[in-house]
């Protein structure tokens, strides 16, 4: 079963996967996401890029040879985030020079709302790891205010009738 859903991937599914679901061994999972790059339906902002690039490993790599899940950031896309921020200022950690989060939801949004983006059926849905917990505001936690859906990478697998 597939999808035509697009993705929206942060760097905390990408690291965990990494972390449990090495290359090298777990191959098809890799080969599937690959499959998702190509066909335009995994993306990530090029906040992420930034952040999965600091640490010189395996999905460093992986990261510099697939350069097509980076999305650059747009101007609506900054506009976005400038809104995110004003409104959950403790998304992003002050004791960080930067954080991908806001740019994550930011990019679902934007593709959520974008005249040729919304054609059929389409679902914009955003990948992380992270889990809400009270009111501390992570993405599921935006997500939900924003009536964005917000899986993690095993739910995404699910979604997309993957069996490894």
């Amino acid at each position: 079963m597939s999808t035509n859903n697009v993705y929206v991937i942060d760097s905390s599914s990408l690291i965990e996967l990494n972390k449990h679901s090495s290359m090298d061994v777990f191959i098809s999972v890799w080969k599937k996401l690959e499959e998702l790059v190509k066909q335009k339906r995994l993306v990530a902002p090029y906040e992420v890029y930034k952040e999965i690039i600091k640490k010189d490993d395996q999905l460093s790599k992986w990261a510099q040879r697939h350069q097509k899940l980076f999305v650059k950031p747009t101007a609506k896309q900054i506009k976005i985030v400038q809104e995110i921020l004003k409104e959950y200022p403790s998304i992003v950690d002050k004791n960080k020079t930067d954080s991908a989060d806001p740019w994550v939801i930011a990019l679902a949004i934007e593709l959520s709302t974008s005249p040729q983006q919304t054609l059929g059926k389409v679902k914009r849905i955003v990948v992380s790891e992270e889990l809400i917990r009270g009111e501390r505001i992570r993405i599921p936690y935006i997500c939900q205010k924003k009536n964005i859906e917000c899986v993690n990478k095993i739910e995404m697998f699910r979604i997309e009738g993957w069996k490894f």
